[in-house]
């Protein structure tokens, strides 16, 4: 079996994220020309739920990939099954469980939390996705466990092209029934990735447990008690970042009632944060998502076998990549949020602004990201948590001070947002330097990544504005500006020496045919 290093699994999971978020992109494109701003609050509002039950989940690939990275270190191969089969009937069960309470108190749940009735179809919607979802996500665990990144990789454009066919195909087809009704057929796509999805995941896995040459795995209740130990501190830190989305789905609207606007105007703008600035900020964090995904297992490894070399060499290779990526992605959204916002909705770029000043929060989400899955990996599960926990009740107070200023409206949550992950990251990286008795080279990391993206921005605006000039279209001016300035930087990276050609040369083509 194909195992990967760090950057190579990065870059494949970074690759197939990019390319499902661009599909993403293109799902919410027709969307947007099908029910506009309002029917995309509708289907928003009841979204912040199901990426409450992924966060709930989450702990369990994640502690699956730790969990099977511990025993292939020893050549466990046995105890690699063993956690495996206890984590798919966790998943089914906790799966099974939220499905069945969507579908049950669907309706209650819109009243709840106050959102506009029309919201109740989208909910509807997707109240099946939890099930398949989560048995997607074992088997997924199961794989970066075994540093084996391809079929996650996949199984997400897998996942998303069903979503894009299935949810655009309803939304079409329910349309003529009201907006409302084509936001809860766009939903259902979420369910119909997650069965494709899964099939795929499910055929891979019959493959590689034939590589294993296992036959008979005994039963391990330890196995299950352990595996719950990892996962419960993992899943409450990531069930406290979807409350950060889940404040913004209940508190926001109403607050910015209170700040003078009427419910559709309320609407708009809370779909304009959710489903246009979220959806492009979350771009670059899922090259960020990548890294941490192939992260855990690695670092894991290095800290079973007591390798505290390689350890430290891993985390910083990850700290500063995760930053190559960060910063010029904020900088890069920050100056081309109009245009960019232009080439992806035409006709709908209304809420750049939005877009603008959201992508301040990229930088720090990642670095919190980062450091989170090396936490995890070093057996610091609750330090996460709590730190987060901090950043929410942060988040919570200002958005629930500002956004009522009718001057300040939408901003406010996007400042909670940006505050909270500011002092939750600070908090983590801290808690890391300290456990690990380690000191972070910031100026490595940091600030030679920035010099590079600053030069690369300044030359993304002469290229954008010399672009539209001479071809007088924004969507060309647009891409011949973000490929340039993707060239650029990458040259001023080496330049720089932040990272050396040869060094990211080898990693990538780093695999190597070995045994389990």
């Amino acid at each position: 079996m194909k195992t990967h290093s760090l950057l190579k699994g990065t870059f494949i999971l970074a690759t197939a994220g990019l390319v499902a978020k661009f599909l993403g992109i293109f799902f919410r494109w027709p969307l947007i020309m099908l029910i506009g701003d309002e029917g995309i609050g509708y289907y928003q509002m009841s979204y912040p739920l199901y990426t409450f039950f992924i966060a709930v989940a989450s702990g369990i690939p994640v502690a699956i990939s730790k969990l099977i990275s511990e025993r292939r270190a020893v050549q466990d191969m046995e105890g690699i099954i063993q956690v495996f089969r206890k984590s798919i009937l966790v998943m089914f069960i906790i799966g099974g469980g939220f499905t069945a309470f969507l579908l049950i108190f669907s309706k209650r749940l819109v009243n709840v939390f106050g959102w506009e009735a029309k919201s109740y179809y989208s909910l509807l919607g997707i109240a099946l996705a939890p099930m398949f979802i989560s048995l997607m996500s074992a088997f997924r665990g199961f794989f970066q466990g075994l540093q084996y990144m391809t079929p996650t990789a996949w199984s997400q454009l897998i996942e998303q092209a069903g979503r894009v066919v299935f949810g655009v195909g309803l939304a079409i087809l329910l349309l003529p029934k009201g907006i409302e009704y084509s936001a809860g057929g766009a939903a259902f796509g979420a369910t119909a990735g997650g069965i494709f999805g899964t099939i795929y995941l499910f055929y891979k896995y019959t493959k590689v447990k034939k590589e294993l040459k296992i036959r008979k795995v005994r039963s391990n209740l330890e196995v299950l008690n352990k595996l719950l130990l990892t996962a419960i501190p993992i899943s409450v830190g990531a069930t406290v970042i979807s409350i950060m989305s889940l404040i913004d789905s209940f508190l926001v609207p109403r607050k910015l009632l209170e700040a003078g606007l009427s419910g559709k105007e309320a609407t708009i703008l809370y779909g304009q944060l959710t489903g246009k600035a979220f959806v492009l900020v979350n771009v670059p964090l899922t090259v960020s998502m990548g890294l941490c995904l192939s992260l855990v297992p690695i670092i894991t490894e290095c800290f079973i076998l007591n390798r505290r070399g390689e350890l430290i060499s891993k985390i910083e290779t990850a700290m500063k990549f995760s930053m190559v990526v960060a910063i010029p992605s904020f900088l890069g959204l920050f100056v081309l949020a109009e245009p960019i916002l232009s080439l992806v909705f035409p006709g709908h770029s209304e809420g750049y602004p939005i877009l603008r000043y959201l992508s301040i929060s990229i930088p720090f989400i990642v670095i919190f990201q980062t450091s989170t899955s090396i936490l995890q990996g070093v057996d610091k599960y609750r330090v996460p948590v709590r730190n987060l926990m901090v950043g929410c009740i942060i988040k919570f107070i200002i958005t629930f001070m500002l956004v009522p200023i009718s001057y300040i409206n939408i901003y406010g949550a996007i400042i909670g947002t940006t505050v909270g992950y500011i002092i939750s990251s600070i908090m983590n990286v801290r808690t890391l330097e300290k456990s690990l008795g380690i000191n972070i080279n910031y100026y490595d990391i940091i600030i030679k990544p920035a010099y590079a993206a600053v030069l690369m921005t300044i030359a993304v605006i002469f290229i954008y504005e010399k672009s539209f000039n001479i071809f007088l279209s924004n969507g060309l001016a647009c891409i011949i500006s973000i490929f340039s300035g993707l060239l650029i930087y990458s040259i001023l990276v080496i330049i720089f020496k932040i990272m050396s050609y040869k060094y990211v040369r080898e990693r990538l083509r780093g695999d190597k045919r070995r045994e389990l």
